[in-house]
C-alpha cells in the first residue's frame, strides 16, 4: 500500500485516502525528509518547503497544496525530477475577496469612500472577483496585470502600473509570490503612490519591501496587512504601524478549505487513477463569503494580542462562513 503524508492542518481531509493508503498526518513545518523518504504522495500547505532538501531521494511522485500560492514548491526542482506538483487556483478567492471588503468597511468608517478608486493589481482568481465586486459597490476600478495583458486572451481593460498609483485611492495586491515578483511593492513603487491612499496586502509577504513600506507609512492613510516576510516572525514595526493586522487568514473561510480540499484529492485520486478520488466532493450549504457579518478587528485584536502566537492562530483559526 501506498504512502501518503498529509499535514495535519489540511481539514476535511481525514478518512479520506485511508481506503488505498497509507496515511501519516504530521504540522506541516514538521513533514521532513525523514518522513517523506517512503511516501508516494504529499498533501500540503505553505509551510511544507517543497524542495531539494525535502524531496530528494525519495518516493514522492505527487504534490497537491491546498492553497492557491505554489511559491512554497521548488516547481522546476520537482518537474526536472519526475514530481508532479499541482495547486488549487481559485481555492479562496471569494475569502480574500470578503477579507479585503471587511478591511474597507473599517476605513469607510472613518472617511467616505463612495466613488473611491480602486486599484487592483494582479487580476487572476482573487483579483479580478476584487475588481468586480468594487464596480458592484460603486467604486471606479483600475486594473493592471502585465502577463494577463500579454496573453491577449481577457477582455478586461488594463491600466500602466504607474497611472494605478498615481490615480488610485486604494491600492491592493493580488499576484502571486515569483521570484521576479520579490519586493514588486518597492520604494520606487510607494514614491508613486497618491498621497492619502490605503494600502491592503493579501497576497504574500514577500511581495512587499517591507523597510520601504513603513518609510511609506506617513504617506498613507490606511494600512491593512495579512501576509507577512519571514512568518511566523513577523516584523513588529510593520505590526504597529498597520491599522488593521492579521496572521495570513484573509482565504480561511470555510467554502475555501473545502475547495482547497476537494482540489487536493481530486489532484491525487486523478494521478493514481482512482476514480473515487478523482471525483470527490465534500457537499456543504456554506456562503461563499458574507461581508458585512465578518469582524475583521476581532482577527486584528487576536494578532496583537499575541503576535508570537502566529502559527498557533492560523493554525487553530475559526474558519469563517
Amino acid at each position: 500500500m501506498k504512502k501518503i503524508i498529509i499535514d495535519s492542518a489540511v481539514p476535511y481531509i481525514r478518512g479520506v485516502f485511508e481506503p488505498w493508503f497509507k496515511v501519516e498526518y504530521a504540522p506541516g513545518a514538521a513533514i521532513d525528509a525523514a518522513m517523506v523518504r517512503d511516501a508516494s504522495a504529499l498533501v500540503i500547505r505553505t509551510r511544507t518547503k517543497c524542495n531539494s532538501a525535502l524531496l530528494e531521494r525519495s518516493a514522492v511522485e505527487v504534490i497537491a497544496t491546498a492553497t492557491i500560492g505554489y511559491d512554497h514548491i521548488d516547481r522546476e526542482w520537482c518537474a526536472s525530477h519526475g514530481i508532479k506538483a499541482f495547486n488549487a487556483p481559485g481555492c479562496n478567492a471569494d475569502a480574500v475577496m470578503e477579507y479585503v471588503f471587511a478591511a474597507l468597511n473599517v476605513f469607510g468608517k472613518r472617511r467616505p469612500l463612495a466613488g473611491a478608486t480602486l486599484g487592483v493589481i494582479g487580476v487572476g482568481e482573487v483579483g479580478h472577483r476584487v475588481a468586480d465586486m468594487g464596480r458592484e459597490r460603486g467604486f471606479k476600478v483600475l486594473e493592471n496585470d502585465p502577463p494577463l495583458e500579454a496573453l491577449g486572451t481577457s477582455d478586461r481593460e488594463f491600466v500602466p502600473l504607474d497611472y494605478l498609483l498615481e490615480q488610485s485611492d486604494i491600492v491592493t495586491i493580488h499576484i502571486p509570490l515569483w521570484q521576479e515578483n520579490r519586493n514588486f511593492a518597492s520604494a520606487a513603487f510607494f514614491e508613486k503612490i497618491t498621497p492619502g491612499a490605503i494600502f491592503i496586502n493579501a497576497s504574500r509577504g514577500g511581495i512587499v519591501d517591507e523597510d520601504a513600506l513603513l518609510a511609506a507609512r506617513p504617506k498613507l492613510s490606511g494600512l491593512a496587512i495579512d501576509v507577512w516576510k519571514g512568518e511566523p516572525d513577523i516584523n513588529p514595526a510593520l505590526l504597529a504601524a498597520a491599522d488593521i493586522a492579521t496572521p495570513h487568514i484573509a482565504g480561511y473561510s470555510i467554502v475555501g478549505k473545502i475547495n482547497g480540499t476537494m482540489a487536493s484529492v481530486r489532484r491525487i485520486g486523478e494521478h493514481f487513477g482512482i476514480p473515487e478520488l478523482a471525483n470527490f466532493k465534500i457537499e456543504h450549504s456554506y456562503k461563499p463569503y458574507d461581508i458585512e457579518s465578518y469582524d475583521i478587528m476581532a482577527d486584528d485584536a487576536a494578532l496583537r494580542t499575541a503576535s508570537d502566537r502566529f502559527e498557533q492562530l492560523r493554525t487553530e483559526y475559526h474558519l469563517r462562513g
